[in-house]
């Protein structure tokens, strides 16, 4: 049973108890205006005749706060006096007529909602004390708020164009709870549209060379990713505050806040709908980032994309810098990435309609994946299999066109014994360590070589070959993440 304390009771406060009322759970209104306290006793809603910035007025147990009055400078009081006296329920603030700018800035400080009369009207108010979304959404707001010092926002490992644009994002609604917050990955950049973005956004992005002290973060947001120490170098065991992903999870995830919706096509749609619920204008730099984010993981609107995605486009477009997203999407080709492509293309073997190669030591784990993505426009390849090594690593990049079977299962199904490995029913990637086959000398990295397609290329044959077919998706499923597409 859910308890309302509704502080104030303007024209529109009124409007809102009455739909309230006829909803499960309490109303309880407090106002200052003796004739309305009676209106509403009258028609059988508890109504308190008092001034709404005292919390000796409010009952005892209180699940969410509505301020609803018609005055911007004493609706500011009643915030202030319920965020200090209910600091667990979740406010909706109802700004008022004419706010001056510092009320303006106070209120959605303390708030988890603003409701602006320039923008909304009743229903949205409705909306935003009724809803999953603005429950999910006060939930983040007040885990924010109890971060009790500066926020790592932690990206995957060689994060993307999605992870990246998830991590700012998440900084600016951090920025809003009054958290200062950091966008941290471990590894590298090397994708030349990842290098591209980061270049020309000139995004302020911190490298972890190493695990940050106990001392220097109060908390830990994961994006596009959810669980410390797989496909991060956190410790397994740190505690997690935040998680917003989009990918199919293959084991519990715990934090403090959870979002994991496979519905939609990017983690940077889920984060450009934060913003838009919570009244944020995105700068031109993080709805840039975004806009690219979801044009990549969408691969341009084509991939597992929803209606989410393109109302979160919608939502972005506006601010956007076109140019700048033009010279981000057409960077030029390293020569890393064109050296690996033709081994990729001189080493293949097809089967049916997989494809998978061994391209040899790499220096650019991300010429894999546009190895992979070149490869599927092959004549009648619909799965493409690319791999190398560095480091002591195998790692596999997969994608699937019109396939029958889900490539993120097969990858898991053949590669996740041996290493990690997962992905989309498009999209997958595995990390295998050599161990002490990386220990042979250099006359002998031809066995190696043979060994590792033995190994990966008998594998996801074998597993393709008896895979079954692609089950269809259910929105309402949680995912985790693939370990590296």
């Amino acid at each position: 049973m859910v308890r309302r304390l509704v502080l104030g009771c303007g024209s529109l406060g009124g409007d809102l108890v009455e739909q309230l009322a006829g909803r499960g759970g309490t109303v309880t209104v407090v106002t200052d205006r003796k004739g309305r306290a009676e209106d509403l006793r009258s028609d059988g809603i508890d109504a308190r005749e008092g001034d709404p910035a005292d919390p000796s007025t409010y009952p005892d147990a209180v699940d969410l706060v509505i301020v609803g009055g018609q005055s911007p400078r004493l609706n500011l009081d009643a915030a202030r006096a319920a965020s200090e006296h209910c600091p667990d329920a979740p406010l909706v603030v109802y700004l008022g007529d004419d706010a001056e700018p510092s009320v303006r800035d106070e209120v959605y400080a303390l708030a988890d909602e603003v409701i602006d009369p320039q923008e909304v009207v009743t229903d949205r108010i409705l909306d935003a004390v009724g809803t999953s979304h603005t429950e999910r959404l006060n939930r983040l707001m007040r885990v924010l708020r109890n971060v009790d010092g500066r926020l790592a926002v932690v990206m995957h490992d060689n994060p993307d164009p999605d992870a990246i644009a998830a991590a700012l994002a998440l900084q600016a609604i951090a920025e809003r709870a009054g958290v200062e917050a950091d966008a941290c990955y471990f590894g590298d950049i090397s994708h030349q549209e990842n290098r591209a973005l980061v270049n020309l956004l000139e995004l302020d992005l911190r490298v972890l060379d190493e695990v940050p002290s106990d001392d220097e973060y109060a908390g830990f947001a994961l994006v596009d990713h959810s669980r410390p120490g797989v496909n991060d170098r956190l410790p397994p065991e740190t505690t997690i505050d935040i998680v917003i992903d989009h990918h199919p999870p293959r084991a519990p995830v715990e934090a403090a806040y959870v979002d994991l919706r496979r519905g939609v096509g990017a983690t940077s749609t889920l984060l450009a709908e934060y913003l838009d619920r919570l009244g944020i204008v995105p700068d031109t730099t993080v709805a840039t980032a975004l806009l690219f984010g979801i044009q990549v993981d969408t691969n341009d609107f084509t991939r597992e994309v929803s209606t989410a995605d393109f109302e979160a486009a919608a939502f972005l477009i506006p601010h956007v810098d076109m140019a700048l997203l033009e010279r981000v999407e057409t960077p030029s080709l390293t020569s890393e990435t064109m050296e690996t492509l033709a081994r990729a293309i001189s080493n293949r073997d097809v089967r049916g309609n997989v494809l998978t190669t061994n391209v040899g030591d790499i220096r650019e784990r991300d010429a894999l994946a546009q190895a992979a993505d070149h490869l599927l426009g092959m004549e009648g390849v619909e799965v493409t299999v690319v791999y190398g090594l560095m480091d002591g690593t195998v790692y596999v990049s997969g994608r699937a066109r019109g396939a029958r079977v889900d490539l993120g299962e097969a990858f898991r199904d053949a590669l996740g014994t041996i290493g990690s490995a997962g992905g989309h029913a498009d999209m997958a990637g595995a990390q295998i360590p050599l161990g002490i086959l990386d220990d042979v000398g250099d006359d002998s990295r031809e066995s190696l070589a043979t060994i590792v397609t033995d190994i990966v290329a008998g594998r996801m044959f074998e597993t393709l070959e008896h895979a079954t077919p692609t089950p269809s998706l259910d929105t309402d499923v949680a995912f985790e993440y693939p370990i590296d597409e």
